[in-house]
């Protein structure tokens, strides 16, 4: 999918978002928990700690944790993505401080385009260094709900936005959004926001890069879990942690 034709898609029916699920995917239970040999701990380097190890894959997801982790988790996530905010506030923290600081588990995100404000926010999430990633992604998806008024709060503006020139357009929607705000307050400074989605060639990269990824793992909805390569059923840390305990992890 070109930056072009994914501008074209929606601009979010935004208040039925939050109430209707984001996926198609699986939504069976996990099942029990461990059955098995628990996988030994394994030490990070001197000095440091493996929830603080952030490295990028080749498919351009940013893992968090050992990167030769023996249990290899992958989120497939939108930032849009209600059930992917309820992951994040429910399941991230334990996932990170129970599993990957063991060296055990590690935690790779990877983006999944729904619309074009997922370009903008993820732009953004990626505009710094690697290990502020996943902390800007969690803060969006911890505060989804004000995001969600500045999405809708100026869709004249944000209608214009979309017929600049690529160039122009992602920095004129997080303004209208104020999603530029949104990430200046939190570390990112406006001028840099505004350089990142200002990049064409880096935007064209990115949704090219995603939807080679979501296109290989055939990923028809979010959140969507592999683990090992293998799709996990289930959408909830609810479901995801017995298949973790089950393959090792504890």
């Amino acid at each position: 999918m070109t930056v072009t034709r994914l501008l074209c898609l929606p601009l979010l029916a935004l208040a039925p978002l939050m109430l209707a699920a984001c996926d198609d995917a699986a939504t069976t239970e996990g099942g029990a928990g461990p059955a098995g040999e628990a996988l030994p701990a394994i030490a990070a380097p001197a000095g440091s700690q493996w929830a603080d190890t952030v490295t990028v894959s080749p498919e351009g997801g940013y893992v968090v944790g050992n990167p030769d982790a023996p249990l290899k988790l992958v989120e497939y996530a939108s930032h849009t993505c209600s059930h992917c905010a309820t992951f994040a506030k429910s399941g991230k923290p334990a996932l990170k401080d129970k599993y990957v600081s063991t060296g055990v588990v590690s935690f790779e995100l990877r983006e999944v385009f729904l619309n074009p404000f997922d370009v903008v926010i993820a732009g953004l999430a990626q505009c710094g260094a690697k290990e502020q990633m996943q902390p800007l992604s969690d803060q969006v998806w911890q505060n989804l709900e004000s995001v969600f008024t500045g999405l809708q709060g100026n869709q004249q503006a944000v209608e214009a936005a979309s017929q600049l020139p690529i160039n122009q357009r992602f920095a004129a929607i997080a303004e209208a959004t104020g999603l530029l705000e949104f990430f200046a307050a939190r570390g990112l400074s406006a001028d840099q926001g505004r350089a990142c989605l200002s990049d064409a060639a880096r935007i064209e990269a990115l949704v090219k890069t995603v939807e080679a990824n979501n296109a290989k793992d055939k990923i028809t909805g979010t959140p969507t879990f592999f683990l090992n390569g293998k799709r996990l059923e289930g959408t909830t840390w609810e479901m995801i942690e017995p298949q973790l305990q089950r393959a090792g992890a504890r």
